[in-house]
């Protein structure tokens, strides 16, 4: 494979940004049709080509991704940023990996979900669809190329993928190897294609592009997400930023309770399922408060708390009520002593996204009010908030994590990726006058 041949198709682009979404609109709505009768084999067979691509084609895509890197450095980008941005072997065969586990997943098309007879006789399935044309609108991290890609594909879709400027010329490394996949197994190269553009402008034509796509997947951060959700005219799966909790109690073991804190919150900074703040129940202040702010503090990381947390390490900062509500995505994190279960419940319902909060507890009573009560889309309990990740959940991979409650919510995979019909058979039957 050519890698910087296919690269070069988009060297020469037309001014007209309308015009191009509408070309590239029109060749999605074609291939969608196509996919939608695609069979498993096929898709699959895809989705093998392009992760053997991804892996043959290393030194490029890390040769490309140092152009991002050093142009993000001169920019300024924060560490985290920086993090996200990056891509080095093992993360290549990761995402090679995860079209390796979404070929394996079962085929959601065609699945019958329901089935019943009515009393006159007829037969009603409700089955899997295909969405259509699905456009993502992402920043910074070049993996979603690989994961929203294949993800899309599996489930029938077409899709038109809008990366960082940031991540530009890693993505287009990583969008020539799906389009490599397409073309081994037959299907339409336009099956999946990556916008050839860094223009803002041409966001605003996805959003207004009704015609042409079915659903808009924004993830990124608050502006972005805040931008899709008022332009739109096209259905949006919302991606709200990750301002997620931990609580801990005084039942819980200290150890666990580190090991977990640390965990949640430095693994990767940079990831929308990092821990941002700390909440610790007031009865575990004396044994838990200290040690655990001692290890974050030790660990790098600055620790912003209430009153009583600056109490316990002269090196802790003032906490700001704006704290409270920040996804810091960096080595920052916000510490608050509660009263008990009821008030981290309330803090996080007055501060949380809606996103992945976590309760580290051994009362079983406190585990189950905790999991009903949190309106979140996805709740923990004595485990690491970076579990929030539909690879960790068994799906492959993710588009990523919807923190609204219409049709998806939580990781987005193959299943969210689709939508359902009403299939009736009859014998003949005629409704009554």
């Amino acid at each position: 494979m050519a890698l910087h041949a296919k690269m070069a198709v988009h060297s020469s682009l037309p001014a007209d940004i309308p015009g191009l979404m509408a070309q590239i609109g029109k060749a999605a709505k074609d291939a969608a049709a196509v996919l939608a009768t695609a069979n498993t084999m096929q898709k699959n067979a895809a989705l093998l080509q392009a992760a053997k691509a991804l892996r043959a084609n290393e030194a490029a895509i890390l040769a490309a991704n140092a152009e991002d890197v050093a142009a993000g450095k001169a920019k300024g980008l924060t560490p985290a940023l920086l993090d996200r941005l990056l891509l080095d072997s093992k993360r290549i065969n990761a995402m090679a990996q995860g079209l390796e586990e979404i070929a394996a997943l079962a085929d959601p098309v065609g699945d019958v979900i329901a089935c019943w007879t009515r009393p006159n006789g007829l037969k009603i399935e409700r089955v899997r669809t295909p969405l259509g044309v699905i456009g993502v609108i992402y920043e910074s991290r070049p993996n979603v190329t690989a994961d929203a890609g294949g993800l899309c594909l599996k489930a029938g879709n077409a899709c038109l993928l809008r990366g960082g400027t940031e991540s530009y010329k890693s993505s287009r490394a990583i969008h020539a190897c799906l389009v490599e996949g397409l073309k081994q197994a037959g299907l339409p190269e336009t099956a999946i294609q990556l916008a050839p553009t860094t223009d803002r402008a041409f966001v605003g034509a996805m959003l207004g592009a009704a015609e042409y796509l079915d659903v808009i997947v924004p993830r990124g951060g608050k502006s972005l997400v805040a931008r899709v959700q008022a332009e739109s005219r096209v259905p949006v799966f919302a991606h709200l930023d990750g301002n997620v909790h931990v609580y801990v109690e005084r039942s819980i073991d200290l150890g666990m309770a580190e090991s977990i804190v640390l965990n949640a919150k430095l693994r990767r900074t940079g990831v929308c399922g990092a821990a941002e703040t700390l909440l610790v129940e007031r009865a575990a202040a004396a044994t838990h408060l200290a040690p655990l702010v001692k290890m974050l503090l030790d660990a790098g990381c600055e620790v912003r708390g209430d009153a009583e947390t600056q109490d316990v390490d002269a090196r802790v900062k003032s906490a700001t009520e704006e704290d409270w509500a920040t996804e810091y995505l960096d080595k920052i994190i916000a510490v608050k002593v509660v009263d008990g279960l009821d008030d981290a419940i309330a803090h996080i319902g007055t501060y949380g996204s809606h996103h992945t909060d976590a309760i580290l507890t051994n009362d079983a009573q406190h585990v189950a009010r905790f999991m009903s009560h949190v309106d979140s889309a996805i709740v923990l309990h004595n485990a690491s908030t970076q579990f929030a990740d539909g690879g960790e959940f068994g799906m492959g991979a993710e588009i990523g994590i919807a923190t609204g409650k219409m049709h998806a919510r939580g990781p987005v995979g193959v299943e969210q990726l689709t939508t359902f019909k009403y299939l009736v058979h009859g014998t003949g039957q005629i409704r009554p006058v």
